[in-house]
């Protein structure tokens, strides 16, 4: 759950995202000398990433800091849509380094060729193991006050990091202490894959939210609920969501007796309004009033749906006798 303001969650997402940054130097100096000393491909494979981690990065702090600008007058919307951009740059990085990985190891593995120093290896890959997992520490907490799609896409990027740290020590006992030498390669082969399963996952929400895709059914059930609780309301229809960013967007369609007056209907509008942002802080929420029984596409059944009808019966309004909620 998100908490604090917005310019505190923007904070610590530009703090997540320089973590990022920090961590994937350090990693990016450490594996290039175990490369030199090693001349494992998992070795390779894995400052590769880290390498790719640092230019994702900064793409993503870029993307933060651009995201967290106000609405102005060329974007009403505000600049959210910026971490979903970034996000998806992440991804190419990614697929960019699963191939180059995938084609390396390749040519190791009908090559023959063996792994030289292991244990400098094992030593390097454990430290950034280490560094890794409290990297990701870090991104949880902020993943859990900010919900930002382009942290959560360097999150998983890092998630990655974690396992291919884990099969390069593998593959380096493999390859070096058991005899196993097509080891390193296989494992490499073995990462590229998982770093192409990791950047349809990283990509999928970014996508989602580029395409304004439609809030969860649970979240979209919550918020028809909170609305259902005003009996004044009825055939509540065209309901859109999408999500830009931190910050969530909302509209619909509702109906109420045609015989009230616009102070009376903007003053229920004000109720549901201020529930609606009880419940959901960081949306943006804009309602149009229908007078009761008006039909704007009778045509269209995605417009003209009662959202309503999805939780039951509603109570029938006192003030507009046999109208059905």
């Amino acid at each position: 759950m998100r908490s604090g303001t917005t310019s505190e969650r923007a904070g610590l997402g530009r703090s997540a995202a320089i973590a990022s940054i920090v961590t994937a130097l350090f990693l990016v100096g450490l594996k290039l000398w175990a490369v030199w000393q090693t001349e494992s491909m998992a070795v390779l494979g894995s400052l590769a990433d880290s390498a790719l981690d640092l230019v994702a990065s900064i793409v993503t702090l870029t993307g933060v800091v651009i995201a967290a600008r106000p609405a102005d007058r060329t974007h009403r919307f505000g600049h959210g849509k910026a971490e979903a951009l970034a996000a998806v740059f992440q991804v190419m990085l990614i697929a960019l380094s699963a191939a180059g990985i995938a084609m390396r190891s390749s040519q190791a593995l009908v090559a023959g060729e063996r792994v030289a120093g292991a244990g400098e290896g094992i030593v390097v890959s454990a430290i950034a193991i280490a560094a890794t997992f409290a990297l990701l520490a870090y991104q949880r907490y902020v993943l859990a006050r900010t919900r930002s799609v382009a942290i959560h896409a360097d999150h998983v990027h890092y998630q990655s990091d974690l396992l291919l740290n884990l099969a390069v020590i593998v593959a380096l006992v493999l390859d070096r202490y058991a005899g196993v030498p097509w080891a390193d390669p296989l494992f490499g082969l073995g990462i590229a894959a998982w770093l192409l399963w990791g950047a349809w996952r990283a990509g999928s929400e970014a996508i989602d939210h580029l395409m304004d895709r439609e809030w969860p059914e649970e979240k979209r059930l919550r918020f028809i609920a909170i609305a259902a609780a005003h009996p004044e309301l009825s055939h509540m229809h065209d309901l859109r969501t999408r999500t830009s960013g931190g910050i969530d967007f909302v509209q619909f369609h509702v109906d109420l007796p045609g015989d009230y007056s616009v102070e009376k209907a903007h003053d229920i509008i004000e109720r549901v309004e201020s529930d609606l942002r009880a419940e959901f802080p960081d949306a943006e929420v804009l309602i149009h009033i229908d007078p009761a029984g008006h039909v704007d596409d009778p045509a269209n059944a995605l417009v003209e749906e009662d959202q309503f009808k999805r939780l039951g019966e509603k109570p029938m309004n006192s003030d507009n006798p046999g109208h059905e909620a």
